[in-house]
């Protein structure tokens, strides 16, 4: 989930309306013909040979990247004994996200993606084959996994803005959506596969086995980069080095409501809404009272949920703020009802629910924000929006484990969801007063009425806020 925005004249919000399923009053003009890449289909994206490239590159490397997840939970709970180990691990792998995330979108801006990507992808293996060493000689404390984490993270703070950002250089603002949901589909597949090769390789031969095939896996990602036809992509123009320009992003997007609320609203669900490897651990061992096995059933229901709602959104063609919005009300209140399940079967096939709100969420800001960002901002605007979502976690994680552990893990979902849901109510309100919006009821009979839309008012003159919405 990661965007930018840029200096030009943003062209982005016109190309978000006028789909067809617009009320009429707010269509606005039509958006440039798409390549064949955009013409339509779950899958896309995968015409341009690039991305396809990209996209199979990784599944490897995410498959690694989740068996190097168990795996280091695992050998810090085996060195340590202490789950309360395990919690720094994530804390410190997250973060360098929470105080450098700004300044990697700006270094995304500044050098070319596809090579800024070599490199971090080089490093990234350079560290997992690091760590593998160190378990393999039986020689790994849990202080060394406290440093490859932190590092991992520092690494990640650059990745992530310019791996986001890279997507609209190999396929195009129009099929943007589209690369943006398979991308998250690419990551919940290897989120089922991944954790269970790393389970078998962890009872066959060791956890160090793990991080060295992760290590491997980077290779895919590189050589797949490597391969690229550099005369089709569409290349973003970099920023030379000057001063100010983590601050020209600042400033560039608090002017722009399209892109500071949905922000806004990506920082409060990723930070509170979003902390689900804590609530689970606590309804399988406190409400439900089930083992090991159950407790990684209730992480797959999400991930198979996560999968779903990343193939559904595959096939839309825009990414309005409007659903940003309602996926977002929508997943906080699936979580508030969730918190109540009686049961544990009941519970599992909620969390898939849930599971396919929240990606639908992920997706739409995610495309929502780059489509709204001029290129040249992109790096900056993503870093921000990285930033608010993965950074938050060092932050809500310790208040909903704190809430879970004194009134139980009910609680602590409800309060998940209820904030996520009194979020997705501001930003609605007030979004709805900036592009001055109404809702409008219709009770004329007869086809091509809608019984309740959303319109302009009359005297509004917001009309590319409006159109984005």
């Amino acid at each position: 989930m990661e965007a930018d925005r840029g200096a030009a004249p943003a062209a982005a919000p016109a190309g978000t309306a006028g789909t067809g399923d617009d009320d009429p009053e707010i269509r606005t003009a039509a958006a440039p013909a798409a390549p064949d890449s955009a013409a339509g289909g779950m899958f896309s994206s995968l015409r341009v040979r690039n991305y396809r490239y990209f996209f199979l590159g990784q599944v490897v490397s995410n498959t690694g990247t989740w068996m190097q997840r168990v795996a280091q939970d695992w050998l810090v709970l085996s060195l340590t004994g202490s789950p309360f180990a395990v919690g720094i691990t994530t804390a410190m792998q997250f973060l360098p996200m929470l105080l450098f995330g700004l300044f990697g979108g700006v270094l995304a801006d500044r050098y070319p993606k596809r090579r800024l990507l070599m490199m971090t992808q080089g490093v990234m293996g350079l560290l997992a084959a690091g760590l593998a060493v160190l378990t393999l000689a039986g020689v790994v404390t849990v202080y060394h996994v406290y440093v490859f984490a932190f590092l991992l993270g520092l690494v990640t703070v650059v990745d992530n803005p310019t791996r986001q950002t890279f997507v609209t250089e190999m396929v195009g603002p129009h099929a943007l959506r589209n690369a943006v949901s398979l991308n998250a589909a690419n990551f919940q597949t290897a989120r089922l596969i991944g954790p269970a090769v790393a389970g078998l390789l962890i009872a066959a031969v060791g956890s160090g086995w793990a991080f060295g095939l992760n290590a491997l896996s980077f290779a895919a990602v590189i050589g797949g980069l490597l391969a690229m036809r550099t005369s089709e992509l569409h290349p973003t123009p970099v920023r030379p080095r000057e001063k100010g320009q983590l601050r020209e992003g600042l400033h560039y997007v608090r002017e722009r409501p399209e892109l500071i609320w949905p922000i806004v609203l990506v920082g409060f669900i990723g930070t509170f809404g979003f902390n689900f490897p804590t609530l689970l651990s606590g309804f399988a061992y406190d409400v439900f009272h089930v083992g090991a096995g159950q407790y990684g059933l209730l992480s797959s229901a999400m991930a198979v949920g996560s999968l779903a709602g990343a193939l559904l959104a595959a096939r839309r063609r825009s990414s309005r703020l409007r659903m940003l919005v309602g996926a977002a009300l929508g997943f906080g209140l699936l979580e508030s009802v969730t918190a109540f399940a009686p049961g544990f079967w009941l519970f599992a096939a909620l969390l898939t629910l849930v599971g396919m709100v929240g990606l639908t969420f992920n997706t739409t800001a995610n495309a929502s924000v780059q489509l709204a960002t001029d290129p040249v901002m992109r790096g900056r605007v993503m870093g921000l929006f990285m930033l608010v979502f993965a950074g938050g976690t060092p932050i809500g994680s310790p208040i909903v484990g704190w809430v879970t552990e004194q009134y139980g893990p009910r609680v602590g979902l409800l309060a998940c969801g209820l904030v996520s849901a009194a979020a997705a109510g501001v930003v609605a309100a007030v979004l709805a007063r900036s592009t001055g919006l109404r809702v409008r009821v219709d009770l004329r009979p007869g086809r091509g009425h809608r019984l309740i839309s959303v319109v302009p008012r009359r005297s509004a003159n917001r009309e590319e806020l409006a159109a984005a919405c």
